[in-house]
């Protein structure tokens, strides 16, 4: 304040008005960027599907024709399989994560944060990774095979529907966990106790608390059901070994093979929407007009429920058999597999060594890829924490509350979109002629590949940051220029150490997606620089499936270890203040 007395008020209203020029170009910039990399592609990728002429795609300026080639042959089969495996995936995943919610948060048996951790791990876990860990199981030739352990019956399952449902339900678990325990944790007892009082069994206690809880059961319903249908992990691995068609692997096909259909591509990913769309609806049919409101300043948490000795070993038994069957299993598949040379061959001869990894670590078509994916990764991470950043102090600042209203709803509808639309998208939007031809030259280069990681995570990096950013008194800031700081030196000095942890948490959540991210890296890599998912699905392609497994168990220790050590250098080295106010908000 002392400077700025001293300043004369010519210079003082040249330095607010440079101040505010800089605002507004920034802000018109943030926009640009926005509309770049969110809002355009989706825009004129779903807009081929019914104007192909507008695009130079087809005759017809109007029309549905792509709609009809969509709901006919395979890609009618895929959107019928997409479907089954949706509903069956998100009514399995909610049973199974209703009943994890309920041991973990109403009862004492053992473990719960053993339990509550593995749905988080669960939750970070790839769902290709899960596919090939029980592929390299079961496949012929195989793990169990080498073993000598009969598994004829199991591979049969596994390649088929159920082993489709099933990996999917595994992935839906923690989605439809984290829902529901999160509205059992909010449910005081009184209702249990008043429906008992009134000579109500268990039964009727059930009841009542399944009614309370709806609203959480049909999110998880519909959230599981959108993650199920969007999927690529699964669709592009077992489900494509299986010979089961799923939507998202038809657009796939679609975009990847030749001639190029993109207005059926856009058609299938505006089915894709319509679905999860419906899933909206249905949820918000059945949750219309009631209501769901039991907190209350009188609520008291529900007491944790001791078991008898016979039920804590059933429920024990029970989620390690589930954690086994959707962590343990797939990792150890993975791993064994990783360590056996020349698996998956007919010729004989496979043994235990350290070779596969040898091979990953001197065949520079195997490491790169992996390196590859680390620098796309650590841009990725840093880029998108900058503008989550950003874009969480949009939405909660008090100014601009219809561009913040307009930014929410853009990225709530990117967060419903399949990553193998977003892909699309890209792929069409950036190799336009009219995109050419004003000098933007992307199409299969590394910076459209990280554009568009930064577009997919972007939505869920600047949610992670949200409450965070919105709990951060305003006074704070305003304090730090009293006393002379400038804008940027504000931030650095105030909002940075408060905001510290969560933005390390949104960077490792964003680095370890990035590493192991599959729809994106199949569709936009560049050519000669595959990413270390595409490394793993082309080593397999080539029945190296020593070589790809060990590629996948480096990658997964790989981002690990990195985010292991920014959390230690954050720990160790990070001023003492910034860890408490972290930790604080």
């Amino acid at each position: 304040m002392a400077l700025s007395t001293s300043l004369p008020a010519a210079v003082r209203v040249r330095a607010r008005s440079a101040t505010g020029w800089v605002r507004t170009a920034s802000f018109a910039l943030f926009w640009l960027l926005v509309a770049a990399i969110l809002l355009l592609p989706i825009l004129l990728f779903l807009l081929v599907a019914v104007s192909p002429r507008l695009f130079d795609q087809g005759p017809q300026w109007l029309t549905l024709s792509s709609f009809g080639a969509a709901f006919q042959g395979p890609m009618l089969q895929g959107i019928g399989d997409t479907l089954l495996v949706g509903v069956v995936t998100a009514v399995a995943s909610a049973a199974i994560g209703f009943g994890v919610a309920w041991v973990v948060q109403r009862t004492r048996v053992p473990g719960r944060r053993l339990w509550s951790g593995s749905m988080f791990a669960l939750l970070l876990a790839p769902s290709y990774l899960i596919a090939l860990g029980w592929e390299r199981l079961l496949e012929p030739q195989g793990v169990l095979d080498l073993l000598h352990v009969p598994d004829s019956a199991a591979r049969t399952l596994l390649y088929g529907p159920v082993g489709v449902i099933s990996v999917l339900t595994a992935k839906g678990i923690p989605f439809a966990y984290l829902a529901i325990s999160a509205a059992l944790r909010g449910l005081g007892e009184e209702f249990e106790s008043a429906a008992r009082v009134h000579g109500g069994g268990r039964a009727a206690a059930a009841r009542i608390v399944l009614a309370l809880v709806a609203p959480a059961i049909w999110s998880a319903l519909a959230i599981v059901f959108a993650e199920s249908i969007s999927d690529f992990g699964v669709a592009s691995t077992l489900a494509n070994d299986a010979h089961f068609p799923v939507a998202t692997f038809e657009l796939y096909n679609a975009v990847d093979n030749f001639p190029v259909q993109f207005p059926v591509a856009a058609a299938v990913g505006w089915i894709l929407l319509a679905m999860a769309g419906l899933a909206l609806a249905a949820q918000n049919a059945a949750l219309r007009g009631r209501s769901y409101r039991v907190l209350g300043g009188r609520t008291r948490p529900a007491r944790r429920r001791e078991l008898t000795r016979p039920a804590t070993a059933g429920v024990c038994s029970a989620m390690a058999v589930l954690v086994l069957g959707c962590l343990g299993v797939p990792a150890f598949g993975a791993v064994s597999a990783s360590l056996i040379q020349g698996l998956g061959t007919l010729m004989g001869g496979a043994a235990f060594s350290l070779a596969n990894y040898r091979e990953v670590l001197s065949s520079p078509e195997l490491y790169q890829p992996l390196l590859y994916s680390i620098g796309l990764a650590l841009i990725t991470a840093t880029a998108t924490a900058v503008l989550g950043l950003t874009v969480a102090r949009l939405l909660t600042s008090r100014r601009g509350r219809s561009s913040a209203r307009a930014l929410d709803l853009l990225l709530l509808t990117a967060v419903a979109l399949p990553g193998i639309v977003f892909a699309a998208g890209y792929i069409f939007t950036y190799n336009l002629p009219l995109t050419n031809d004003l000098g933007i030259h992307l199409y299969e280069t590394t910076t459209l590949l990280v554009l568009c990681y930064i577009a997919t995570a972007l939505p869920p990096a600047s949610r992670v940051l949200f409450g965070s950013v919105g709990q951060v008194q305003e006074t704070l800031r305003e304090a730090a220029r009293v006393h002379g700081s400038t804008e940027a030196g504000s931030w650095l000095r105030v909002m940075i150490p408060v905001l510290a942890r969560p933005l390390l948490s949104a960077w490792s959540l964003t680095f370890g997606a990035t590493v192991l991210e599959l729809p994106v890296s199949q569709l936009l890599y560049p050519p000669n620089d595959p990413t270390v998912s595409v490394g793993v699905e082309k080593a397999l392609a080539n029945y190296d499936y020593g070589g790809g497994t060990a590629m996948e168990v480096l990658a997964v220790l790989a981002a690990l270890a990195v985010i292991g050590l920014l959390w230690g250098i954050f720990q160790l080295a990070a001023p003492a203040g910034w860890r408490r106010l972290g930790r604080t908000t």
